[in-house]
Order: structure tokens, then C-alpha cells, then sequence
């Protein structure tokens, strides 16, 4: 009797090509398994119900916000459950940052971290003939001169906010019942602002994919100083010019991202999945199978291997500092039902359309929202 699983990812190379090949390698030496995944877009990575697609598929690569929702609404099997704890400590003693530690909440692992990424600085060396920026001053002389550009869509212009924080004199979500105090909300949207009327207006419609694939293929900017990393642009032959990348300018700290592999409770061949999920986020793996495929691996072996980076153009050594030091979002049920709003409450400021001000009380009031509705979910 064959065993199907049935798995959803999102639609680029790097999240659909290693997951299919290290499905068809898994059935190879599983005869009796067969893994099929699907696709869903980038923007439905960050938005779309996890509660609805565990209800068809057996395994789901997602984001680690899901981790709350997941504890409270018995959505996802604790992982941990699964998996022997040798191989769990591995995965923690290898974490690249807090990835591995991101899709621990309510005492259980939810997924394991096969993908990690953050927003890093990229640039092609043809065309940005000088050192990249390092300073705020550096930066925006750079995007004066209309060398920069930046993806600016609702869920990327909030990321980017929460680095602004950052940067602006305090981390978001420091107390309970606010985002980030006026001030520094304010200055860090000013500051944001600054940087994005510079760039192309195009940008505001732009996520990080369509960034490098404009680095990559044009002729117009020759900068990005921060938008969620993609190793695939700096390996020969996936885009028309291999991009360099680094880390980020002085006085900022990047968001973390990156996607986990877990398992749905309605999975009815749970140990099998394990079994899957295990070999897809081993070190071997990591390193060899899964980037060979186009994938941006989770483990920190693969980060620091040798053949691995001589074939990203360093990718990842040049931005594994930057990974390690990234801001973690929260994970509290709510999180999501205030992500979902708050991306467009930023984007409407940096397109003209509210105040400063305006901005951060509508956030701080959502905010307010979303921890009412959770503490009413919970009874």
C-alpha cells in the first residue's frame, strides 16, 4: 500500500525545488511513500489561513508567527513529540540565530527551521563601482543619486519598520500594550519615509523577489540595503548577473524570517512525516541534496560550508552575522490578525496617504485589538 502525504509550500525556486527533490529522493528509499507538494504564492506564505491548509495537507512549510496560533489551536503536532532528542539538540545547537528557537512556543516544537533568511544588503559589483554604504548618510546619498531601491509592499514595509525601531532607539513590542512609544515610532517612520521617497515609486508595489530579480536583470539600481535574502541570485547561472551581498548598515538589526517544516495534526501517518521532516532538515541534507535544489538551508552546517558558500558567491558567510543577531518577532496567538492590518497602516504612510503620528496610534490601537481578540479565543 502506498503512503501519500500531501505538502504545501510557496512558488519560487527556492521554496518548491528542494522540497520536490528531496521528495523524490525520500521515495526512492521509501518505496511505499510518496510525498506530493504544491504551491502557494509568496504573499499567501504570509497571510493565508494555516488553520485551512492543515485541514488538506499533511505537511506545511510556514512561518514562524504561525508558532502561537499553532499552540492554541492544536493546528500543528508538537514535533518534539516525534523526533528523538539527540536530533532536536542538533537542530538547536546549529541554529542559525534564533531560527530553530522561533517555532518553539507553549513548551513545544511546532516545526523545524529547513529555511532560514533575513533582510540583508545586495548589490551588483558591476555597476556599484565604489564600497557598499555603511552609514545612514552613506545610504541615503546612494538613493540620491537613484542607485537604490527597496521592496516596499504592506508585509515588507513592516518588517522593514520594526528594523527602523530598531535603529531608532528601541526594539517594537518592549511593552505589552503598545508597538513602540510615539517618539521612537515616529522617528523610525520619518526615517523610513526618507529613504523610500528616494527610490522609484514602482518600489512600493515590490517584494523582495521582484527586487532581485530587478538587481539581477537591469540596469538601473545597483543597490538594495535590505530586503529578505535569496541565495539563488548569487549562484552562476539562475539570473543574468550574480548579485554580491552583505550585511546591513551600521545601527540596524534585521527581521527574521525564514520558513519551518511541520507537521498538521490531522496527518494520519505522523511518524512516517517525522521521518521526512527529519531527513529534510539534517545536516547532510542541508548542505548538499536541499542547496543543491535551489534551497536556502535552516542549518548552520550549511551556513558555514565550504563548498556551499564557494557556490553562492559566499552568501552565506558574507551574511550569517546578519542572521544571528536578528530581531525575532512575536508569536503570541494575536500576532497574525495584527500583522495582517499592520503592513497596510505602514504602507498607507510611506505612500502618502496618514500622518506619522497617525500611524503609530492606529498600530498601537491595533495592537490593543488583536490582544483582546486572542484573550477571547482563549476563553
Amino acid at each position: 500500500m502506498t503512503i501519500l502525504l500531501k505538502g504545501i509550500t510557496w512558488g519560487h525556486s527556492r521554496g518548491y525545488l528542494p522540497m520536490a527533490a528531496t521528495a523524490q529522493r525520500f521515495h526512492e528509499t521509501h518505496p511505499e511513500v510518496r510525498v506530493e507538494w504544491r504551491i502557494r504564492s509568496l504573499q499567501e506564505f504570509a497571510d493565508f489561513s494555516i488553520v485551512d491548509l492543515a485541514q488538506k495537507y499533511d505537511l506545511l512549510v510556514i512561518d514562524h508567527p504561525f508558532s502561537g496560533h499553532a499552540a492554541e489551536g492544536g493546528i500543528l503536532a508538537p514535533i518534539d513529540e516525534l523526533l528523538g532528542a539527540e536530533f532536536l539538540a542538533d537542530q538547536a545547537a546549529n541554529s542559525v540565530g534564533a531560527s530553530h528557537a522561533s517555532y518553539f512556543y507553549g513548551g513545544h516544537q511546532w516545526a523545524l527551521a529547513i529555511d532560514t533568511a533575513t533582510p540583508i544588503s545586495g548589490w551588483r559589483p558591476d555597476l556599484l563601482k565604489e564600497e557598499p554604504p555603511t552609514t545612514w548618510e552613506e545610504l541615503l546619498a546612494l538613493a540620491k543619486r537613484g542607485m537604490v531601491t527597496v521592496p516596499g509592499i504592506p508585509i515588507d514595509s513592516l518588517m522593514h519598520f520594526y528594523m527602523f525601531c530598531i535603529a531608532s532607539g528601541a526594539p517594537p513590542f518592549t511593552n505589552d500594550d503598545v508597538v513602540i512609544e510615539e517618539e521612537i515610532g515616529v522617528r523610525a517612520l520619518e526615517m523610513q519615509h526618507q529613504l523610500m521617497r528616494l527610490c522609484d515609486l514602482k518600489c512600493l508595489s515590490m517584494n523582495p523577489i521582484a527586487v532581485w530579480e530587478q538587481l539581477a536583470a537591469g540596469h538601473q539600481a545597483a543597490y538594495c540595503p535590505f530586503a529578505y535574502g535569496y541565495s539563488n541570485y548569487s549562484r552562476a547561472g539562475y539570473a543574468k548577473n550574480i548579485l554580491r551581498t552583505g550585511g546591513l548598515i551600521s545601527n540596524f538589526r534585521s527581521t527574521l524570517g525564514g520558513a519551518g517544516l511541520a507537521i498538521a495534526a490531522g496527518c494520519k501517518h505522523k511518524e512516517i512525516a517525522a521521518e521526512y521532516v527529519q531527513y529534510v532538515a539534517g545536516a547532510k541534507c542541508q548542505a548538499t541534496l536541499y542547496f543543491d535544489s535551489g534551497g536556502q538551508p535552516g542549518h548552520g552546517a550549511a551556513w558555514r560550508d565550504t563548498e556551499v558558500n564557494r557556490r553562492s558567491n559566499n552568501f552565506f558567510a558574507n551574511t550569517l552575522g546578519t542572521l544571528e543577531e536578528a530581531y525575532l518577532r512575536p508569536r503570541f496567538h494575536g500576532y497574525l490578525d495584527f500583522q495582517d492590518h499592520a503592513g497596510p497602516l505602514v504602507h498607507r504612510y510611506l505612500s502618502g496617504g496618514s500622518s506619522a503620528k497617525a500611524t503609530i496610534s492606529a498600530l498601537n490601537q491595533l495592537l490593543r485589538s488583536s490582544q483582546r481578540k486572542s484573550k477571547e479565543h482563549r476563553g
